[in-house]
């Protein structure tokens, strides 16, 4: 109900959710406009806006009984778009955050290079004769917005709210694994508005920051624990179990390699199991709390970058900071013969004859006649 405005509400009962929310009090409700793709799309108005009532409920969320708790401790290595989960007792994962996402980055951009034609054809006063964009102060001319180039702007923010819809599937997904696992989970805390300077639109696309809050809010509503702890007391990545020296590594070094004879070992699954073992009480790491463990934990986190590997072999990509080199990973998808070009090319001023052969293939024809063609 709006003021005398009566408008009937789509409800499923049927849904185990919906029915447990709404058993409880309504503390508040509101209201919410969101932008669709056009006008002609599915619950849209003549502006091109859809319409929810959002209501906040008293209580504990419902909690679906294909999501388990486990009582494991768990400990993460998060990076700008890699994850490594490594359980006292679970087997270890290094996986890429929401791998199964579709960004659709060429036709982002394609939608973006439209936009900036029909601003430029709807604004030429604003361009100077090179096409620079002119500066403008305080009393300079409004721009002006078309009616396609609001049409296009509607397109590609739609695109951008279906990646960001199934970025928090991933992620939910795959916070929902990791509590299943186990209730606790310990991690360092990481500036992330830090790497979005450093790393740009990898950390924006798979948002490592918004995976940290959604397991957040998912370990607190099961009754778990986070512990965050500062990088700079305990600085994981650079520890070393074994001889307890700390060690400043560059970012492109991706094994932990000692010599005292820890390793080699992936970095991040290395930093994970020493998340992992770190007691609440006192997060400084210590060597005397890591060798009991560790010769049972070397051989998991071996298998899990061998499982790596395996899926690299077989023709997926993985990124470089799994520490699996690119060159010789791809396995090649054709076995025919290297396509042929003719003899005389010139391009770029440059010769070209065969592709990857020294001589031309053997022909059935005999040398007398293949020679006759080429002359």
């Amino acid at each position: 109900m709006w003021k005398d405005q009566w408008l009937p509400a789509l409800i499923d009962w049927k849904d185990a959710v919906v029915t447990h929310s709404l058993a409880q009090r309504i503390k508040y409700a509101r209201l919410i406009r969101r932008p669709a793709s056009s006008s002609q799309a599915q619950g849209a108005d003549a502006t091109a806006s859809r319409y929810f009532v959002q209501l906040a409920c008293e209580g504990v969320p419902y909690r679906k009984p294909k999501h388990p708790v486990g009582t494991d401790v768990v400990g993460l290595d998060v990076g700008p778009s890699t994850v490594a989960i490594v359980p006292r007792q679970a087997p270890a994962r290094l996986e890429v955050l929401a791998e199964q996402l579709a960004p659709q980055e060429k036709q982002l951009r394609r939608l973006q290079r439209r936009m900036e034609r029909q601003r430029r054809a709807a604004n030429p006063q604003h361009y100077d004769q090179q096409g620079r964009s002119k500066k403008r102060g305080k009393g300079s001319a409004p721009w002006k917005r078309s009616h396609s180039y609001e049409a296009t702007r509607r397109r590609k923010a739609s695109k951008e709210r279906k990646v960001a819809a199934h970025r928090k599937s991933m992620h939910g997904r795959m916070a929902h694994e990791i509590v299943a696992v186990g209730h606790t989970i310990v991690t360092e805390k990481i500036s992330y508005t830090g790497w979005q300077k450093h790393y740009g639109k990898s950390v924006g696309l798979r948002a490592p920051g918004m995976f940290i809050d959604h397991v957040r809010r998912t370990v607190a509503s099961t009754g778990g624990t986070l512990h965050e702890v500062p990088t700079r007391s305990t600085k994981l990545s650079q520890f070393c179990h074994g001889c307890g020296h700390t060690v400043k590594k560059p970012l492109s070094e991706r094994w932990h390699q000692c010599s005292c004879g820890v390793g080699p070992v992936q970095r991040d699954l290395y930093s994970a199991f020493l998340a992992a073992y770190l007691e609440p009480a006192d997060f400084i790491p210590s060597c005397a709390r890591y060798q009991p463990y560790w010769e049972g934990v070397e051989a998991r986190l071996r298998t899990a970058h061998e499982r790596l590997f395996e899926r690299a072999t077989e023709g997926q990509v993985v990124p470089r900071s799994f520490g699996i080199p690119r060159a010789g990973v791809r396995l090649s998808k054709s076995q025919s013969e290297p396509t042929l070009e003719p003899i005389l090319l010139l391009r770029r001023g440059r010769l070209e004859a065969w592709k990857e052969r020294s001589e031309p293939p053997c022909c059935s024809w005999g040398s007398t006649q293949c020679l006759s063609m080429l002359d």
